[in-house]
């Protein structure tokens, strides 16, 4: 997907609240605006949002001098989701359907976005609101169909503390004997999830955990490692979690699934659907 011109402002709100968060002061707030300012004339509209991303939160980091600006709400947003893991697992065991539950769930966390401006303000009243949502797009049974033929599965994830709803959909994928390669960020960028984040949560102990190579927002391909772009061609099926992973995969033509909650106009533009919609999509 390419970028938009009404992408640009929604960087710069991005490249604000990430150095507000850093906690560094006006002069070094205005300071990232600036080089922002200065960049925005070079930047191609026919790069994905992601590969943008990876200028701003760069640039952050750089000027505010803080390598992981989000790390102490990363932490919280971690313990906060996994408080809520009890009661997602009865949502799933209770299900008629438990594959289709815990997809929703699995789309349910991506409540969970600094970039968007969602902090720590998710609960149990959002999770229920998700779960009565009907899908703005529900390729449900292309995704039973692919899963049929798919021993292992590459999982993108998102942020940290969705983590926890990740956990829930792959342990009814691995119920279903699938091995799940779990991948995250190599570096920090936003709230998105590191090993660090996968392995508190517990996705270590059901899944390998492997690094993109990246400091994306998203998954582009020309930044990923080889270890991971090795996993990625001989995958027999990706999920792709997020929107940011939507926005950088979405010309890909290999299977892959993409559960994101809409959040932008020009997402939303993108897909045919509305913003807030939940989505299940192939890419096929």
């Amino acid at each position: 997907m390419r970028t938009y011109l009404d992408c640009i402002p929604c960087f710069f709100d991005q490249a604000l609240r990430a150095a507000r968060m850093a906690k560094v002061s006006q002069k070094k707030q205005k300071e990232v605006l600036g080089r922002l300012a200065k960049e925005v004339p070079n930047l191609s509209l026919e790069s994905s949002p992601p590969e943008i991303g990876r200028i701003v939160y760069r640039r952050v980091r750089e000027i505010t001098g803080k390598k992981d600006p989000l790390k102490e709400l990363k932490n919280r947003s971690n313990r906060i989701a996994l408080s809520f893991y009890p009661d997602l697992k009865k949502k799933v065991n209770f299900a008629t359907d438990k594959l289709e539950r815990a997809v929703k769930l699995a789309i349910a966390g991506n409540i969970i976005d600094f970039a968007k401006g969602n902090y720590l303000d998710f609960s149990k009243k959002d999770i229920e609101d998700v779960l009565k949502k009907d899908f703005g797009i529900f390729d449900y049974q292309k995704f039973k169909e692919a899963l049929k033929n798919a021993n292992q599965i590459l999982y993108l994830a998102d942020n940290a503390g969705e983590v926890v709803f990740d956990r829930i959909l792959i342990e009814e994928l691995i119920k279903l004997n699938k091995k799940i390669i779990y991948v995250v960020k190599d570096k920090p960028v936003i709230n998105d999830a590191l090993k660090e984040d996968a392995e508190f949560c517990g996705i270590d102990k059901i899944a390998k955990v492997v690094s993109n190579g990246s400091d994306v927002p998203g998954t582009i391909l020309k930044f990923c490692s080889k270890q991971f772009l090795d996993f990625y061609k001989k995958t027999d099926l990706i999920i792709s979690k997020g929107q940011g992973n939507f926005e950088g995969l979405s010309d890909e033509k290999i299977p892959i699934f993409f559960l994101f909650r809409v959040k932008c106009r020009v997402v939303a533009n993108d897909v045919g659907s509305k913003v807030g919609d939940i989505i299940l999509k192939s890419n096929l």
